[in-house]
């Protein structure tokens, strides 16, 4: 069974993947989609297993590795913290499959799509049950070549196959870090597997590394560099800006990649990782400060934002933000239960945004929506729901695991536990703010639409709203429901020996204690978010373009994003492009294509047409060359025979 619901989704992939035009297009939604359904069947009898029973197991596939000493077995690691992340990717997974039965209908490419879902499901599955570092690396890698694939899906669009190439680059450089990671592992314990570097990491907590010409802390440097690569595929700040630009693929794939896989991989390989992160003070310091400075640039570049799909990728950007500073003060469970909470309504709001945008005939500018409410009423509620999930207003899911991380920074009476709280509380006003903006831009106000397109808004086929209701539930319920479980009284049982949290870091514990100003905040800059965005999108629409242009310079630091993609462009893409350039035009062109290949051609040529003068036709020179021949052999013949 554990083996079913990993090669489940590998095995629809190869079939819609090899035998798509054969099998045709209904057949290949089917196979890719029954595939999952059944692995979330599975999944979920998993978790009963080996999360509620307590039998975490490790199922070993095959030896992969045998080198000397040094052997790596692929093993399927099943504890609570991969039951818990196998079950979500498989069951928002699963939904996106059926919500694509509507969503792609009339895409020529259906069998090539389903088989690239279905395999990016896949290596997230490998990557959350991986038992050591080399087969957690084998799923990372392959999560990234899967968002290529998906993001650029549509490969006829210049702007999807640059997406999809920044997409893949980007990450590139968060895995080169991760990679390090894994040597600076293998180099200090000699070992791979997890279980044999988190026994060892108490003994190596005081070693020194030699680094970079520096003697520097062992378990901080590793962590540092594993954290690198957290920070490319969670999209934190610094390693962002593929994430906005991955919107270019289908919006099934958008919801894919923020809500059960590629972005939550980070979050998951902190919290997997604990038994190392614990042991170093700075290492999570430094996963606390980024992680709440990305939940404040997200949210603040969201407030402005008009297609409506980037609107809800920068909140997802802003709430991984929230996730890894709650593993920065230790509070991993409750990093956890944001993760799960967060798929739910994450993959809802993704979904609903695909239904608006199929109503109004692809259009994504919330600037050309509005008054389509009554047209689309259940795609309304069902992003109601996700939104009111999102901004945390209470008894929704986002409340009950959004609310817990900023206790539990505060409570962690630090430093940087204090910025990770304040930059938490702005943040949620924000994120209150902009989820409101989109609806009542969307679905509220005079139609800015041409009347054609308003004449054919309609709703969502049931294909695609009812994995948005499956999905709805989860954003109403699985707050309360695992809240318990997750972060409560017994939440280290739960967890097992999943997660560590070393003696001393416990925010999450003094989280439940915490002042009730503490408590109230985050829900009273909710509200007044809410009512903030009321007053500039329904009571005074003209608000919004007044402070724009009164506040020029901020509107379009915010709208340009901070300017990130135009310093990067000035301080590795300019310069890497002119440096290329010259390689190409002086060193390929002129020196080596010049002095070699094309050199010894135009020698070459050049001799043949000198050559090719002597060849007159006229009798009389050849005559002459005759007679300069014999006369030069003669003199030869007087002077070497004179010489003899």
């Amino acid at each position: 069974m554990y083996s079913a619901i990993i090669f489940l989704p590998l095995l629809g992939a190869m079939a819609a993947g090899l035998f798509g035009r054969w099998m045709g297009d209904r057949a290949a939604r089917w196979v890719t989609t029954g595939a999952l359904m059944l692995a979330a069947v599975l999944a979920a009898v998993a978790f009963v297993q080996v999360a509620l029973g307590g039998q975490p197991r490790t199922v070993e596939i095959m030896r992969w590795v045998v080198s000397g000493n040094f052997e790596v077995t692929w093993a399927l690691r099943y504890d609570t913290l991969s039951a818990v992340m196998v079950a979500m990717v498989t069951t928002v997974s699963s939904m996106i499959h059926l919500y694509s039965f509507g969503y792609m209908a009339h895409d020529k490419s259906i069998p090539r799509f389903f088989a690239y879902l279905s395999l990016f499901t896949f290596f997230m599955l490998m990557l959350v049950t991986a038992d050591n570092f080399l087969q957690m690396f084998f799923g990372w890698e392959g999560v990234g070549l899967a968002s290529y694939l998906l993001i650029g899906f549509w490969y006829d669009r210049p702007s999807a196959n640059a997406a999809a190439i920044k997409a893949f680059l980007v990450n590139r450089v968060g895995d080169f870090g991760f990679a390090l990671g894994i040597l600076g592992v293998f180099m200090a314990f000699n070992a791979v597997s997890f279980d044999a570097v988190f026994q060892a990491v108490p003994a190596m907590a005081d070693k020194s590394i030699h680094f970079l010409g520096m003697d520097l802390p062992l378990i901080t440097t590793i962590c540092l560099l594993l954290f690198i690569g957290a920070m490319g595929k969670s999209a934190q700040l610094g390693l962002h800006t593929w994430l906005p630009d991955a919107m270019e693929g289908p919006t099934p794939v958008s919801a894919l990649i923020h809500a059960a896989t590629m972005v939550t991989a980070g979050v998951f390989m902190v919290c997997r990782l604990s038994p190392m992160f614990e042991y170093s003070d700075t290492a999570l310091a430094v996963v606390t400060i980024v992680g709440a400075s990305t939940a404040i640039f997200a949210a603040s570049i969201g407030l402005v934002q008009t297609d409506i799909k980037r609107v809800i990728a920068y909140s997802t950007c802003s709430q991984l933000g929230y996730m890894f500073f709650a593993a920065g003060v230790s509070a991993y469970s409750a990093a956890m239960f944001h993760l799960t909470t967060h798929a739910f309504f994450k993959a809802l709001l993704f979904l609903g945004a695909g239904s608006v945008i199929h109503a109004m005939s692809d259009e994504q500018d919330m600037r050309k929506m509005g008054g389509i409410w009554r047209k689309i009423p259940l795609t309304y509620g069902l992003m109601w729901i996700g939104s009111l999930a999102l901004a945390g207003v209470p008894l929704f899911a986002g409340y009950y695991s959004k609310d817990l991380i900023i206790e539990a920074a505060y409570a962690a009476h630090s430093g940087v536990g204090m910025y990770a709280f304040w930059m938490g509380v702005i943040a949620a006003a924000l994120t209150a703010f902009y989820s409101w903006r989109l609806l009542f831009m969307t679905f509220h106000g005079a139609p800015r639409a041409d009347q054609h397109v308003m004449d054919h808004v309609h709703e969502s086929p049931l294909t695609m709203t009812l994995p948005m209701g499956v999905l709805a539930v989860g954003a109403l319920f699985s707050g309360i429901a695992l809240v318990g479980l997750f972060t409560g009284e017994g939440h280290k049982e739960f967890w097992g020996a999943s997660i560590f949290v070393a003696e001393g870091h416990d925010a999450l514990a003094n989280a439940h204690h915490v002042p009730r100003w503490v408590v109230g905040l985050p829900i009273g800059v909710a509200f007044g978010g809410i009512a903030l965005a009321w007053v500039f999108y329904i009571a005074a629409p003209g608000l919004p373009g007044a402070l724009a242009a009164r506040f020029q310079g901020t509107y379009l630091f915010l709208l340009n994003k901070w300017y990130f993609d135009e310093l990067y462009d000035r301080l590795f893409v300019n310069p890497a492009k002119r440096l290329g350039r010259s390689l190409w035009l002086g060193g390929d062109g002129s020196l080596i294509d010049g002095v070699g290949p094309d050199g010894i051609a135009a020698a070459t040529l050049d001799l043949a047409r000198r050559a090719a003068r002597l060849q007159s036709g006229y009798v009389y020179h050849y005559a002459f060359a005759m007679l300069i021949g014999i006369a030069a052999l003669v003199t030869l013949y007087l002077f070497s025979g004179a010489g003899s």
